[in-house]
């Protein structure tokens, strides 16, 4: 029987990609931390980082184990997380396997029966399985309001047809503000207008969304509050702004403060002048082509900026890295610049006072990162909704500068000239111009942590959402 004091159980069911999986974690730890009881199913391959993630939390956050029938779809056993997929066609397999997950969901959902599932926005026919037990599905796009807008007019209206060519410029209909766009810009499967796997995927994701009981956003009402109000009193999508979510648990994080601290980047931090250093990072999942890491050198060292660089290189041998980096370069760099290889404390990094500017892809976990740390940025979107955010960061927001990216793909090869990519570095980080945007990113980063405080927006946002969730609770006992 639902009675105010039953202890709602909410189930958590992120896509098996780490950008995915850590807000997961972070809005796992949000509701055990109001009193709730949390369950994030996930696979064996990803449960020790969840659980590495959640050790030192105060109250437990279960995990629950599934696994992704890849066998049936032509991938092998272990492929069990998207960074496992690692060809555009082994992708497609990946999401196909995905989609596959249903009788696991449903055994779950039958033996566990949490009170509400809040599930990624790539599994859309969750939103069927949850209705089948009287469950309200939440769907969680970790992405901003201004995107969701964004994603959702372009669905509806198609003003992709309008235009002639691929570079032909044309305006996102319905939106608060005037945002243009190119074809380019746009995923490849929405871009062809043919219909393939992708594009039905895209569209079942769209239709979830009115079914579903609502939408949780990563963002806060104060960053962008006329994307937050259209996407509800316009668009008539039910959402609830809760984040930034890895700020409501910054107590909870020393287990990671340490590991941060022996990093030999903080000390080497520690040495530089404020906003003197920019930091340039892409992400987990994107991956340049070893010609445009070479421009990205050339950039940063006629730049003359010192810099930190973050660079997902699959092989270190001694040979190789001629490729990608100019004759001498780590020489001439010396106690100037630093290239980090591998895993990068990032949070550390951006909110370490010598930073002042971001090269950044816009995933929308880095790009809060930076806001929260105040940090400008110069942008470099690749794929997933990375140009939207681009222009929620240049034009809504005003607190970067692109690089001058003009298309959108999965396998990075466009090659952003050296020169572009200096101008956009030193705008980020020298002149009038740099400092108003570093004005503007601190006003955020103050919003930001107002708002996760008792009383502050996302905060009373979260509060609501528990309170429609027990009386839901309530009405269907």
């Amino acid at each position: 029987m639902g009675t105010k004091n039953h202890q709602l159980h909410i189930a958590l069911f992120p896509f098996m990609a780490q950008g995915h999986i850590i807000p997961f974690i972070d809005m796992a730890k949000l509701f055990v931390s109001r009193g709730l009881k949390a369950t994030i199913i996930t696979t064996a391959l990803d449960a020790p980082f969840i659980h590495k993630k959640i050790e030192n939390s105060t109250s437990p956050v279960h995990i629950f184990t599934i696994e992704v029938p890849t066998l049936e779809v032509g991938l092998p056993a272990n492929c069990q997380s998207l960074h496992l997929a690692t060809s555009p066609e082994m992708q497609t397999k990946f999401f196909k396997a995905t989609g596959l997950l249903e009788p696991q969901l449903e055994r779950f959902l039958q033996q566990k029966k949490p009170d509400c599932l809040v599930a990624d926005m790539f599994f859309p026919w969750a939103t069927d399985v949850a209705s089948k037990f009287g469950i309200p599905r939440l769907i969680f796009h970790g992405t901003s309001g201004f995107s969701l807008c964004a994603t959702l007019c372009m669905f509806l209206y198609k003003p992709r047809l309008q235009v002639s060519s691929d570079s032909e410029t044309f305006f996102i209909p319905n939106l608060p503000d005037e945002i243009e766009l190119t074809r380019k810009k746009l995923p490849d499967f929405i871009r062809d207008g043919v219909e393939n796997d992708f594009s039905r995927f895209h569209d079942e994701c769209m239709k979830a969304e009115e079914r579903s009981y609502g939408v949780l956003v990563n963002s806060f009402n104060e960053l962008e509050p006329a994307y937050a109000d259209h996407y509800t009193n316009v668009l008539g999508i039910k959402a609830w702004h809760i984040g930034p979510l890895w700020i409501c648990n910054e107590g909870a994080k020393e287990d990671k403060v340490s590991i941060d601290e022996q990093h030999e980047c903080i000390k080497w931090l520690d040495s530089k002048k404020p906003n003197s250093v920019v930091y340039v990072c892409f992400g987990s999942l994107s991956n340049f082509v070893d010609a445009q890491l070479l421009e990205i050198a050339k950039a940063l060292e006629s730049s003359g900026q010192q810099f930190i660089w973050v660079v997902k290189k699959q092989n270190n041998d001694q040979e190789n890295q001629q490729d990608w980096l100019p004759e001498g370069f780590e020489k001439r760099i010396e106690g100037k610049g630093l290239i980090i290889r591998g895993w990068a404390p990032q949070v550390k990094i951006l909110s370490h006072e010598a930073v002042g500017g971001f090269v950044t892809h816009c995933g929308w976990n880095s790009t809060l990162e930076a806001v929260c740390a105040g940090v400008p940025m110069a942008t470099w979107p690749v794929f997933a909704e990375q140009f939207y955010n681009e222009k929620l960061i240049t034009q809504v927001l005003r607190i970067g500068v692109g690089v001058g990216a003009k298309e959108w793909s999965r396998v990075a090869v466009e090659s952003v000239k050296s020169d572009a990519i200096e101008r956009a570095v030193t705008r980020t980080m020298v002149g009038e111009e740099a400092e108003e945007m570093r004005n503007r990113a601190r006003g955020y980063a103050e919003m930001a942590r107002r708002a996760v405080e008792i009383r502050g927006s996302s905060h009373s946002n979260l509060n609501a959402l528990i309170e429609e969730l027990r009386s839901h609770d309530i009405a269907h006992d």
